[in-house]
């Protein structure tokens, strides 16, 4: 969900994704920590929802 937020926002400009990524961050989300396999935690997952309609994005 987190790499989806951050392709459908960024479009394939590198900047615009490291941008996002640095936001996440900052709103508490550690991009880095967390991989398709990790298992889904329902107050991060929301928090990431939170974050995704404030880019404008649909997930």
């Amino acid at each position: 969900m987190i790499q989806t937020v951050i392709t459908q926002k960024a479009k394939g400009n590198v900047v615009i994704a490291n941008s996002i990524r640095t936001k996440m961050y900052l709103k508490g989300i550690a991009v880095d920590k967390f991989t398709a396999i990790s298992p889904d935690d329902p107050a991060t997952m929301q928090k990431v929802r939170e974050i995704a309609r404030e880019f404008g994005v649909i997930v």
